[in-house]
């Protein structure tokens, strides 16, 4: 049986209420192990990492599970067991192993639901804490101005990640720093309540829990316009037009929406340049020009 450290072995027992059996390495994410363990009747989900940014990003997704199952309106693996990284301890999320089967996740009643959780506000942009977009920090100290937040909080480090790493060309830095002064321009007329957002909803973060009830997995979590989540949902595809239907029909965009779509989801396509390189250059450049003006 693939082994882990002792001290997580007997904290995953004890939190799962019966002896390990069975240890499934599934790979990785971004530094952070993930596994299929037995333990009695039941199987779980694990991430773990022993330290560094990879241990951080551990302890924030249990902190995104827990907030998205606060609200009751989605549904997320329950975890079991959150370890933060110390001298003696890796960091490590135990959740409940959700599995479907072949069956599709409902798609109408995932927007229904994800309508719902965006209901749930804060008096201001952001979160308690800062977490992670993939294997990207992602800082989300409040700020009572989305425009604002979504500048120095999304673009801004996005921008300056990839020009200290050499990933974008002089006119698509300087594109970059034009749309950015824009903002209140282009965004400033958008004044909707901060809502919770999952963060990284793209169609591998969905998955099918038993009866088809649609899940999410992977959150990166905060206070944000609803309308960059749900652009986001439109950037990879995986989502079906009952989805969209389903969710407009429980609370409609504003119009508009069209028109900043792509906007939003320049955050996304910037993260994904810096994470895996040149292949998202084009999009990026495109979006930069398009509203640099």
């Amino acid at each position: 049986m693939t082994t882990l450290p002792p001290v997580l072995l007997e904290a995953i027992a004890t939190a799962a209420g019966a002896p390990i059996t069975r240890l499934e390495p599934l790979g990785g994410s971004f530094g952070a192990r993930l596994m299929r363990v037995t333990a009695g009747a039941h199987r779980f989900a694990l991430k773990w990492a022993s330290g560094g940014a990879p241990a951080a990003m551990v302890a924030a997704e249990a902190h995104g599970l827990r907030a998205l199952a606060a609200t009751g309106a989605v549904r997320v693996p329950a975890v079991v067991l959150a370890l933060e990284a110390s001298e003696t301890q890796p960091a490590a999320v135990l959740s409940e192993w959700l599995d479907g089967g072949a069956t599709h996740p409902d798609q109408a009643a995932l927007g229904e639901a994800l309508a719902a959780l965006h209901r749930y506000s804060a008096p201001a942009y952001g979160l308690d804490c800062d977490n992670f977009i993939g294997g990207t920090p992602q800082v989300n100290g409040w700020m009572e101005d989305w425009v604002a937040f979504f500048r120095a909080r999304r673009l801004q480090p996005q921008v300056e990640r990839a020009a200290q790493a050499g990933l974008l060309s002089a006119a698509c830095h300087r594109a970059l720093e034009r749309l950015m002064g824009r903002l209140d321009l282009l965004l400033g007329g958008v004044r909707r309540a901060p809502s919770l957002i999952h963060g990284d909803l793209w169609g591998g973060n969905v998955v099918a829990a038993p009866g088809g009830v649609a899940a999410l997995i992977d959150p990166a979590v905060s206070y944000s316009d609803r309308e960059a989540e749900l652009a986001f949902t439109e950037l990879f595809g995986g989502f079906s037009a009952r989805f969209y239907a389903a969710y407009s029909a429980a609370w409609p965009l504003e119009p508009g929406y069209a028109d900043r779509r792509d906007l939003y989801n320049l955050y996304h396509l910037l993260n994904h340049l810096n994470l895996f390189g040149a292949g998202y250059s084009a999009q990026v450049d495109a979006i930069a020009r398009r509203y640099a003006g």
